[in-house]
């Protein structure tokens, strides 16, 4: 393959990166599958470049770090996502007192979320 190619390639998978990113933020879903399938083409249209440039090294790092930067950023969104269904998935127990003042655990309510309206 060309240099000229593969460096429009290398920079077409860079924005497209960006691009998934800023439609993840959105939660543009749709745009975002597109960037994803975009990605995909793009990746297996450089499958057969074995060495690069010297001068394209400097892009294929920047997409290293865009690939970095949208991992970090899916990693997190999924882990607030699992402690947010952690935390509504406990059981709510209010705190009660018995007649000599001390508190104690009442086990009447079931969890916050329970499927129930």
């Amino acid at each position: 393959m060309e240099r000229e190619t593969v460096r429009a390639l290398l920079v077409q998978l860079r924005e497209t990166i960006q691009a998934e990113r800023e439609h993840a933020k959105m939660l543009d879903l749709a745009s975002m599958m597109a960037d994803i399938r975009r990605k995909e083409a793009i990746i297996l249209a450089l499958n057969g470049v074995d060495t690069l440039h010297p001068d394209d090294q400097q892009v294929a790092r920047e997409i290293q770090r865009e690939n970095r930067r949208n991992a970090f950023l899916f990693r997190a969104t999924l882990n607030w996502i699992q402690d947010t269904m952690e935390f509504f998935g406990r059981k709510s127990v209010p705190v009660t007192y018995n007649p000599y003042g001390r508190s104690q655990n009442s086990t009447i309510n079931g969890r916050l979320l329970s499927g129930r309206i």
